[in-house]
């Protein structure tokens, strides 16, 4: 299975059985991401660098004006597509094999989680995921220790207060907070 194959059927939001081909394909890709990840935490490394491993990571060229505050994790890697002037800072963990779309202009905080997959409820099928993409908007700002849950869009110029767990849509141009995640104000 080619990486294009793979992300198709993620991306169709179809069941990934266990043990399933894709599912395969799946720890292939995470084994890549984990060592490209391991040489982007591991040392000190120019912007220059890291657009270079961040493009590697992705298989997608990565805009100049992208910047990162390693440490970085992601377990794909090449589910993920970022917009200009996005900002990452340290310790953020993105599970992207079900897409994570990031708009232009976002800026997402320390310790942040983007979580694109989801188990069966059946015991007897847990090893059975749902995938769900993730698609922030732009100008979008993530404080530090925000979850966002599988197949959830962040509305253009919204806001997500530090510590919240984003489990629906949200508007744009709303600030959101709280766990679960509630409408706190909408921006003038």
């Amino acid at each position: 299975m080619t990486t294009a194959e793979f992300i198709a059927i993620m991306n169709s939001g179809a069941l990934i059985p266990g043990g399933a081909p894709v599912h395969q394909k799946m720890h292939e890709l995470s084994q890549e991401a984990i060592r490209i990840t391991m040489e982007l935490n591991n040392s000190y490394h120019t912007h220059e660098e890291i657009i270079q491993l961040m493009s590697e990571l992705t298989g997608t060229e990565i805009h100049e004006s992208f910047t990162l505050f390693p440490p970085f994790y992601t377990d794909c890697g090449k589910n993920i597509r970022i917009g200009k002037r996005v900002f990452i800072n340290s310790g953020c963990k993105f599970q992207d094999q079900g897409g994570i779309i990031i708009g232009d202009d976002v800026l997402i905080g320390h310790n942040c989680v983007i979580a694109t997959l989801n188990h069966c409820m059946d015991p007897d099928k847990r090893a059975d995921m749902f995938p769900a993409p993730v698609r922030i908007g732009n100008k979008v700002w993530m404080g530090s220790n925000v979850t966002i849950l599988q197949g959830v869009t962040i509305g253009d110029g919204a806001v997500l207060a530090a510590g919240s767990v984003v489990n629906k849509d949200v508007p744009p141009r709303t600030v959101v907070g709280g766990v679960p995640a509630k409408v706190i104000k909408t921006l003038d």
